[in-house]
């Protein structure tokens, strides 16, 4: 692992990719965290209450990494990415639920709700991140178009909508890809538990499908967002 780490870091420094620190901290970070959960994820994973903490506390730090990657205003507009991260997972979560797909055990809990909440950490973060850099970049289209009479949101929508919308392609490759190109985390992780291939590829397929429909509303939803004006940056362009 420290060699990999270290493989990873010396590329990414010389191939002047500006991420050679980063590569070094997150990779020390994992080590850390995926540690600590270790050790605390066999007590938490028996109480529904403390399961609930702990993914409320993976959902913060999702609202948190999303938020602060998309705008680097001071202050709390990062909270706002709770939006589309929670308007996402949280439906989806609750109908796994309702329908008996998933046990209502903090063993199984803790994993989905991961998985979906990283999966909407993703798309909020590059749906955001596109659709202001494409703002930026076309200001003058913007400009154009309200000089023309679209309203604010319209206008804003107009231009960055095409560029936020790649964010689902990464889910939808997977999606397309899967059982011919890689074998997802839940796929394996249940055939080294015991379970069958055929229990291990209807969880996989749920999870997959959970995942397309947390993105796909976290991106409308970053996209709405930016279109109102509550998820910005500091630019020198009028909206």
């Amino acid at each position: 692992m420290a060699v990999l780490l270290a493989v990873a870091v010396a590329v990414a420094g010389r191939g002047q990719l500006g991420h050679g620190k980063a590569v070094l901290r997150a990779g020390l970070r994992a080590v850390v965290q995926l540690s600590a959960v270790a050790l605390v994820i066999t007590w938490v994973v028996h109480s529904l209450w403390l399961t609930a903490l702990f993914v409320l506390l993976m959902f913060t730090v999702a609202v948190r990494t999303a938020g602060r990657r998309i705008t680097d205003e001071p202050g709390w507009s990062w909270a706002w990415a709770a939006l589309p991260i929670g308007g996402g997972v949280l439906p989806v979560l609750v109908l796994l639920l309702a329908t008996g797909l998933l046990p209502g055990k903090g063993i199984t809990i803790v994993p989905v709700a991961g998985i979906l909440i990283g999966g909407g950490l993703t798309a909020t973060s590059l749906a955001g991140r596109r659709a202001l850099d494409e703002l930026t970049q076309r200001h003058g289209e913007v400009e154009a178009a309200l000089a023309l009479g679209f309203e604010d949101r319209d206008a804003r929508l107009e231009i960055c909508r095409t560029a936020a919308a790649t964010s689902l392609v990464p889910a939808l490759d997977q999606t397309r890809t899967v059982g011919l190109v890689t074998l997802p985390g839940a796929f394996v992780g249940m055939l080294l538990g015991g379970a069958s291939p055929v229990q291990a590829g209807a969880v996989q397929l749920f999870v997959l499908v959970a995942l397309l429909a947390v993105e796909a509303v976290a991106i409308v939803a970053v996209l709405e967002l930016v279109g109102r004006g509550l998820v910005r940056r500091p630019v020198h362009w009028r909206g």
